[in-house]
């Protein structure tokens, strides 16, 4: 491969903790982006190169007002930039579009009866058919390499029994329990017979197939609830006879799993570090296929792997990584572990696909201005076209100017995040500014397209992104620094960010707000406990107390390293616990809270929003509990979506500027 760019990290700024893009020219007849806009825009996703590489399949998901849901279908595109077409205008929306290995066909799922099937339609176009008629619906599914067969999973169905108690609603069920496992069939393309390959007391949470056919690997977990995914191991499979051999033996989940072209090795990614202790940033294996012990790729690689795949020969993986800010795609010579930066820029790498068979890639490029543009290039001598933008809309709007920032906190770290200007923004003049922290924590905030930013702009906000400690991208320390205890700096992070924006003269320290959701959530609401900086925060899905938040949450693997173990274990560590739970600091709060929580989401329950919301009543704090019905961990539905940003903008409006706010409305629908 052609060596283009070194392998250091490229150097965002060249002045100490600054770089400006500049924005769009704000023409007079542009206009700012309502919330509605915001919520009425398309996204794109999932791009699918065709095996000549000629035609790039994706996905286009729009707002159906009427429906109060997004629908998807599925749209391609000649790869010189021609031949724009929709291939499938179903009712209920389709997914996961992919072409036959000889680029006649295309497959995806969709709903067209009762249950999820996977159907097929010619690439040129035309009528869609039923391909699958599976008891339950189909999850996802492979194309095999010589195109007889297809290979999908599928939950186990109800048993007559189970439906005939369904039916009379004798539908008790025992708790954690009330799960079907999924498993591994294949149906023939020309026989349209289903075959079951894997059964018994364990989930297939993934699949892949080999390259010649002969082989998969597979992950097979005890049951596919959430915290049972760091028990799921890599199996591989003999396809001549089905028989299966057991490979990884730990408690790490893996993930991205893939025989390499000769099938000798498996490579994989994990949140571990070489020596399999979890909670570290996820980084690249490769195990022998034949068993053995799993060896990092590389151990020193100082930022987040997210994707990789085999070259066409095996002798490079090609990988994302997050950097921080930024991702980018690379490469890696198995020969010598040197790596390779292939793109650059103040961007995220999405969806990247990869053809062996002609060395060829497409992925998605997301930027401030723009969520998804559509590039390919060969690998041997990489040099990206532009092959599809699919977001001319965007060409209306005025859109906000980013910028890096980098400052010192507390204990002398350098912590680096995102500024988003005020459309308006005049050099030299002060502006309220929201601090909004992201979720996970694991992840990072990056130069990406945020309508709701871009919104918040418009209407005369800064948006500040820090990447606390905790976030992905900045190496293991960085991330790691919550294990024992979950805001030693993450909370001081914010905070000095906030503080090296108003010393710039850029925010109004009389005029901050912050909100987060989810891990955004838990800093909302410890920040309102512990500083009046802020004259307004909103709290969306916050965990408040973290004892009863780790009987209540389907996930606890994550929170056992915050704290060094569980709260019921002997000498329990529930100091640490309590010494990081928002609740028992609500009597320190002055600032008013919104909080905002799904009525049915298991990832943070909506009690944690209740213990937080008594709390702040009982301390006369002004506050507000919103609950979105049938929501998990976040708003799904348009109109809930739409509330959710009038909501929280009305109230930060009131409680920051003193000024009310007019819910933006829906679009109408027709009667």
């Amino acid at each position: 491969m052609k060596r283009h760019l070194s392998t250091g990290r490229i150097l965002l700024a060249t002045t100490v903790g600054f770089l400006l893009l500049s924005g769009f020219t704000q023409a007079q007849e542009k206009k700012t982006m309502s919330f509605t806009d915001v919520v009425s825009l398309k996204r794109v996703s999932s791009p699918a190169l065709a095996p000549d590489g000629e035609q790039l399949l994706f996905t286009i998901s729009t707002a159906d007002w009427e429906r109060n849901e997004t629908v998807s279908h599925i749209w391609k595109v000649n790869t010189d930039g021609g031949g724009l077409l929709q291939l499938t205008n179903g009712e209920g929306g389709e997914q996961g579009g992919k072409w036959s290995p000889d680029g006649r066909f295309i497959a995806f799922i969709t709903k067209r009866s009762e249950e999820p099937q996977i159907h097929l339609i010619h690439a040129q176009g035309g009528e869609a058919v039923e391909f699958t008629h599976h008891k339950g619906g189909v999850r996802s599914f492979e194309w095999a390499p010589d195109g007889k067969s297809i290979y999908f999973l599928a939950d186990d169905p109800l048993s007559e029994a189970e439906e005939k108690r369904k039916e009379e609603q004798d539908d008790a069920y025992i708790f954690e329990n009330d799960f079907k496992h999924r498993h591994l069939w294949v149906i023939g393309t020309e026989s349209k017979k289903e075959s079951r390959i894997t059964e018994g007391d364990f989930t297939i949470s993934g699949f892949k197939l080999s390259r010649d056919g002969s082989h998969l690997v597979c992950l097979a977990a005890p049951t596919p609830l959430y915290d049972d995914s760091v028990n799921a191991e890599i199996w591989i499979m003999d396809l001549a006879d089905n028989s299966m051999r057991r490979i990884t033996e730990n408690r790490i989940g893996e993930s991205n799993i893939a025989l390499s072209p000769d099938n000798s090795q498996i490579l994989f990614v994990a949140e571990a570090n070489a020596e399999f202790v979890d909670y570290h940033q996820s980084a690249l294996f490769i195990v022998p296929a034949a068993g053995g012990e799993p060896t990092p790729v590389l151990p020193d690689f100082p930022y987040e792997i997210s994707t990789a795949v085999w070259s066409a020969d095996g002798r490079y993986i090609l990988f994302t990584a997050n950097m921080g800010v930024h991702s980018q795609l690379f490469y890696v010579n198995l020969s010598d572990l040197k790596t390779e930066q292939l793109t650059n820029g103040l961007h995220a790498i999405y969806g990247f696909d990869f053809i062996p068979g002609i060395n060829q890639t497409a992925y998605m490029i997301n930027t401030p201005h723009n969520p998804g543009t559509f590039w390919m290039s060969k690998l041997e001598d990489f040099s990206p076209v532009l092959i599809h933008d699919p977001y001319p809309e965007l060409k209306a709007f005025r859109l906000a100017k980013y910028e890096v920032v980098r400052w010192k906190s507390t204990d002398d770290v350098e912590v680096e995040g995102v500024l988003i200007y005020p459309i308006d923004y005049e050099e030299g003049t002060r502006c309220p500014l929201l601090a909004h922290t992201h979720g996970g924590p694991m992840g990072s905030d990056k130069f990406t397209f945020d309508g709701y930013a871009h919104a918040r702009a418009g209407r005369g906000y800064a948006v500040f992104k820090p990447n606390y400690r905790g976030s992905t991208g900045y190496g293991n320390p960085f991330l790691r620094d919550m294990v024992g205890h979950y805001f030693l700096h993450a909370d001081d992070d914010v905070i000095t960010g906030v503080q090296a924006l108003i010393q710039r003269g850029i925010a109004d320290p009389d005029k901050l707000g912050t909100l987060g959701w989810s891990a955004g959530g838990h800093m909302t609401n410890w920040l309102v406990t512990q500083t009046d900086m802020f004259k307004a925060a909103s709290s969306g899905a916050g965990a408040s107390n973290w004892i009863s938040m780790y009987a209540q949450s389907d996930v606890r693997i994550y929170r056992t390293p915050w704290f060094l173990g569980n709260p019921w274990q002997p000498n329990a560590p529930l100091s640490t616990y309590r010494q990081h739970s928002p609740v028992f600091f609500a009597h320190q709060a002055k600032t008013p809270t919104l909080i905002l929580f799904g009525e049915n989401d298991r990832r943070v329950p909506l009690p944690q929003g209740v213990e937080m919301y008594r709390a702040l009543k009982a301390n006369q704090v002004p506050t507000e509990l919103v609950i979105f019905p049938r929501s998990g961990h976040g708003p799904r539905e348009l109109r809930h979506r739409l509330y959710k940003m009038n909501k929280e903008f009305h109230w930060l409006e009131k409680h920051i500027r003193g000024k009310e706010f007019t819910f933006d409305s829906p679009p109408p629908v027709k009667n």
